[in-house]
Parts: C-alpha cells; sequence; structure tokens
C-alpha cells in the first residue's frame, strides 16, 4: 500500500531479527524492527497507519511486500542506495529479562549453534546515545513524507536520541497533532538529565520500561509513581512506565490521576515487541478516544495479542472482535490509585 492518506505514523526501525525466546526457542533472519510490532498494535484498532523507516539496498524487498500486503503504508521507507546492517540480536532469560549482546554465549546457553550471520554481531543499538551525529539508519526531519500532513498522531519507536530530540518538534509544525516517545535504554542514564529534560517538552506522552526509568534516576530512584511524575514535570504531560507482566503505571498530570492497568492473561509465546505493541494501541486510543485511561487500556490490549505469537506482523492476524473483547474484560480490572 503507498501513497495512501493516512492517519497514524509509526517511525522506527525495520530489522532482520535472530531472537532466543524464554523457552530456548530460536527464530532466525526474521522480519523485525520496533515499528513494524508497533505499527501491528496500531493497526488493531485503526485501518490507517504508515511507516517512516530507513533500510538499506540489501533489506529484503518481500518484506516491505509482506508489510504492505498487511496493510500498512510504506510510502515513508527510505530505502538507500548503499548496504546496511539492520540485524539484531536478543535473547531472553525470563519472560522479564531481556539481553542484546554476546549471541555466542546465548546460542550456546541453548545448546543451539551460532547463525553464521552473528559471528561479527556486537550492538544493534551502536550510536544512538549520539548528540551530534545521526546513525546511516537514523530517521531526520527530511525523512518525513507528505503523509506527515495528513497524520493527526504520530509515535517514535525506540531510536537514536537525536532523531527523538528532533523530529517531534518537525512533526509539530507540520500539524501532527500528537506525538509519544518510547525512549531508548542507551540514552535513558543519568548524564543526559540536561538533554532528557529538553526533549520531553512538547511530547504527549512519555513511555518508557521500568528498567529505563530506574537507570535514569540511578543511583537512588524514588519509587515509581515520583518518577513518573518527575518526568511529566519537563512538559510532558502524560507518562506511562510499562512493566510487563505487572503492567502499566500511568500517570496523567492535567488530572492529577495515578492508573494501574494490569496485564492481560495472555498466553506467553513470545514477548518480543510487546512494549512496541502497547505504543502503538495507546497512541490510537489516546486520538480517537481523547482518554488516557482508555488509550492504556489499549495499549495492554494490543500487547497482549502481540505476545501470543512469533513475528512482527501477528497481531494483524488476529481474530476479529478480540481485541474489543478484551478491553471490554480489562476495563474493570484496572484501578485508580
Amino acid at each position: 500500500m503507498r501513497g495512501m492518506s493516512v492517519r497514524y505514523l509509526i517511525i522506527g526501525g525495520l530489522r532482520e531479527d535472530y531472537c532466543i525466546t524464554h523457552d530456548s526457542q530460536a527464530r532466525s533472519g526474521v522480519l523485525g524492527g520496533n515499528a513494524v510490532y508497533a505499527a501491528a498494535g496500531a493497526a488493531l484498532w485503526s485501518n490507517s497507519i504508515g511507516l517512516v523507516s530507513r533500510v538499506g539496498s540489501n533489506f529484503p524487498s518481500r518484506w516491505l511486500e509482506e508489510i504492505a500486503r498487511a496493510g500498512l503504508d510504506i510510502s515513508g521507507v527510505t530505502v538507500l542506495p548503499d548496504p546496511q546492517d539492520t540485524r539484531t540480536f536478543y535473547a531472553y532469560l525470563s519472560l522479564e529479562d531481556r539481553v542484546d549482546t554476546s549471541p555466542n554465549l546465548h546460542y550456546q546457553r541453548a545448546g543451539l549453534p551460532l547463525p553464521k550471520a552473528l559471528v561479527d554481531y556486537v550492538s544493534s543499538t551502536e550510536g544512538q546515545r549520539s548528540k551530534d551525529r545521526f546513525g546511516p539508519l537514523a530517521i531526520r526531519p527530511k525523512d518525513l513524507p507528505d503523509l506527515a500532513r495528513t497524520a493527526v498522531a504520530a509515535h517514535l519507536a525506540p531510536g537514536d536520541y537525536l532523531t527523538h530530540s528532533i523530529v517531534p518538534a518537525r512533526l509539530r509544525e507540520l500539524g501532527v497533532g500528537s506525538v509519544t516517545v518510547d525512549p531508548s535504554v542507551r540514552y535513558m542514564e543519568t548524564d543526559f538529565r540536561r538533554e532528557l529534560a529538553d526533549l520531553l517538552k512538547g511530547l504527549t506522552a512519555f513511555l518508557p520500561s521500568e528498567l529505563e526509568v530506574r537507570s535514569y534516576f540511578q543511583p537512588r530512584p524514588p519509587d515509581l509513581w515520583e518518577m513518573a511524575e518527575s518526568l511529566s514535570e519537563f512538559g510532558c504531560p502524560i507518562v506511562g512506565i510499562k512493566r510487563g507482566g505487572a503492567g502499566l503505571y500511568l500517570w496523567d498530570r492535567e488530572s492529577r490521576r495515578r492508573w494501574h492497568i494490569p496485564a492481560y492473561p495472555a498466553r506467553v509465546v513470545d514477548v518480543t515487541g510487546a512494549g512496541d505493541a502497547f505504543c502503538g494501541g495507546f497512541l490510537v486510543g489516546l486520538s480517537e478516544t481523547e482518554d488516557v485511561f482508555e488509550a492504556g487500556l489499549r495499549g495492554s490490549v494490543s500487547a497482549s495479542i502481540a505476545i501470543e505469537g512469533a513475528g512482527a506482523l501477528y497481531a494483524m492476524d488476529t481474530a476479529p472482535g478480540l481485541a474489543q473483547a478484551r478491553l471490554d474484560a480489562l476495563r474493570p480490572m484496572a484501578r485508580l490509585i
């Protein structure tokens, strides 16, 4: 699907994934990337989703075709003239603990051979801390397509600090009313305190993980609610702290309300992309309902569906009515703190 007017933009990475799941299952050389998982989570609530990403000339065209056949607009994907490294490795030590370096060690632990493609692998997030230089696959303002002029909301998946600090302002200039960000763990550190304060100004919602906020508030982080309120004081009215199986802590500065939304009791196959799927569902929910609580519910439902199968587009093949049924079941489980 190309050239459509879309309501929602997902800005992030398209990757080639190598994963070892929590139960030692290996998935090698498959379509991945936080942008696809987030878009699939958003697509549970809207059929008007566009991707903005960068890939190299070596990125499989069949994957782009697969994404388009699923109903996502790929006209905002820039294919660079040169090959680029889009490999991503990660291994789950448990449902909550993930590592993304030293693949040989983790394939040995799982009793599996190391894929040849990972022999020289180091990391998929090199350069994301840079304050003055874009990586080759980092989204720049000039990468934003004409679709941005029709979009009502956009989400930035984890990526380069420079992308997250510069692109939201350009989106607002183009008339995008709501911008949410899921930060990279690489810059959620104490030496980015001033930079993060600037980054948060003008955002609609900031959606970090518990690991990321605890890292940022070292050496003695306060409790999660205090961290959420502190982050919102930088100029972002909504902060949602994703806690995996422990659910979501959601703070709305305007209403001074705190919600705990539990994780829907899903059958876990692969937790990859759960946080991204949450963010996609949250983006659409906030725009469609103008209600922070309802947005959190939709995000949580998107995450619950994403983890019940394998593959970045799995959530888009769900049974009709499932998302709504889970939304109705989850709502009374949540509580105002």
